[in-house]
């Protein structure tokens, strides 16, 4: 985990409100930030749903974003643990980003991408945003 993610942070939602691929970007950005564990059973997961090499490249998609999102964020990027409902700011720039890649709605990911890192490395994370939301669908 980056020095640039941090846990907790104010409450603006709740995964309960979110739609499904965005609930699930949430908690698979939670489950790879947290530990060896969780990383682990993301892997499994995606393995299970979309294959082995096909999981294997989503995991990547995802790995690729996080970095960019922890070195090149506009701020610090707060998410909540694995177990909370809650839902904090920078999550709820990630999940609709993940949730408009996942539906080809381009311009919208890459809206809410400039939300979450600077404006150059806007394009790069909504391109990634559709690889791990297509992979979420």
């Amino acid at each position: 985990m980056s020095a640039k993610f941090s846990c907790g942070g104010t409450v603006v939602g709740r995964l309960s409100d979110l739609t499904p691929i965005e609930a699930g970007a949430v908690l698979y950005l939670r489950l790879w930030s947290q530990c060896a564990k969780s990383c682990a059973n993301a892997v499994r997961d995606f393995a299970i749903a979309l294959s082995t090499s096909r999981g294997r490249a989503a995991i990547s998609t995802l790995d690729h974003m996080l970095p960019l999102c922890a070195q090149h964020g506009r701020r610090t990027f707060v998410q909540h643990g694995t177990e909370c409902g809650c839902l904090g700011a920078e999550e709820n720039c990630f999940a609709p980003m993940i949730a408009a890649g996942a539906e080809g709605e381009r311009e919208d990911a890459m809206t809410m991408a400039s939300l979450v890192v600077r404006l150059d490395y806007s394009p790069a994370l909504s391109s990634l945003a559709e690889e791990f939301g297509i992979a979420l669908r």
